[in-house]
């Protein structure tokens, strides 16, 4: 690989334990904040993933100070490092549609606002749909959004841009692409944007890990640059390479299967970044996630 993936930075304190890297799982907050760490706790995790609000409406949550302390608390008294949000399913900050994207951008100011409050390492984002059809202009609005967004709300939480399959007008399938988002970033700002990657996005969109792992991640480090990489979506694909479909499956079961994962999960330049799953949950979502997990600790020790 390139010599600059030597110079990575990385994030927040929490990394790698006995060898591996942040693991977990997206969990479901049922019951409050507190007991989404509970579940993190549960499967093994040292790094988690929740929504903080609600992902498929715009009705905003009553996050009140004792609902933060019991997180915080609970979180400090756990063996978790690092967690991530992922905001509403419902934001598209490069919708052309005046009212769409008002309350996207509000949307999206209030999920920032709370991870702020409770101290959440990364904000996972979207890069949005080009529905008029200028994939350029709807790029530069959506770095307006997450620019404006970052200045109006400051403090350590960093906005990651999700890569994409790159179904219909969905941006962010190309490595290009996320460049060109990051880029139009008020400079003020950027410094706090980076990219999560999703595996199985990235195979869905043409990038193959399962044969050409460095030369991925190479690519990647030319137009997007290794240091905004701060976090990994490990999911299979149900899809198999350059469909642009988002189906998720198993670790070892999709399209990418058991050799889709070698790599990264061997790549010392990664030791310190957090790996999430999205995997299905079945009908016990703490016995899946225990079982993708596991794989992921295997691959990892060389097993």
């Amino acid at each position: 690989m390139a010599d600059t993936h030597c110079e990575m930075t990385r994030g927040p304190a929490g990394g790698s334990v006995a060898g591996l890297p942040p693991l977990g799982a997206h969990v479901s907050v049922a019951g409050g904040l507190a007991r989404a760490v509970e579940r993190g706790t549960e499967i093994g995790a040292t790094a988690l993933q929740v929504f903080t609000g609600q992902p498929q409406r715009w009705a905003e949550p009553d996050l009140g100070e004792d609902d933060v302390r019991r997180y915080r608390d609970a979180l400090a008294g756990s063996p978790i490092g690092i967690v991530a949000s992922h905001d509403s399913y419902l934001i598209n900050l490069a919708t052309e549609r005046a009212a769409l994207l008002e309350k996207s951008r509000a949307a999206f100011e209030a999920e920032l606002e709370r991870c702020q409050r409770l101290g959440v390492d990364y904000l996972v984002t979207h890069p949005g749909n080009a529905t008029g059809g200028d994939r350029e202009a709807a790029l530069r609005q959506n770095a307006a959004a997450i620019g404006a967004a970052l200045l109006a709300h400051p403090g350590p939480t960093m906005v990651l841009i999700e890569t994409t399959a790159g179904s219909g007008t969905a941006l962010g399938w190309r490595f290009e692409e996320l460049a060109a988002l990051i880029e139009a970033v008020p400079e003020e700002a950027r410094d706090r944007v980076g990219v999560c990657m999703d595996t199985a996005h990235v195979f869905a969109a043409g990038y193959d890990l399962r044969t050409e792992y460095e030369e991925v991640m190479d690519a990647f480090d030319r137009t997007v640059g290794l240091e905004r990489l701060r976090l990994f979506h490990v999911n299979d694909s149900r899809v198999g390479l350059g469909s642009r479909v988002d189906r998720h499956a198993h670790l070892g079961e999709g399209e990418l299967g058991e050799a889709g994962f070698v790599g990264l999960m061997r790549d010392p330049l990664f030791v310190d970044v957090p790996r999430i799953l999205e995997t299905p949950k079945d009908d016990d979502a703490t016995a899946a996630d225990r079982r993708n997990l596991d794989f992921l600790r295997r691959l990892a020790r060389g097993a």
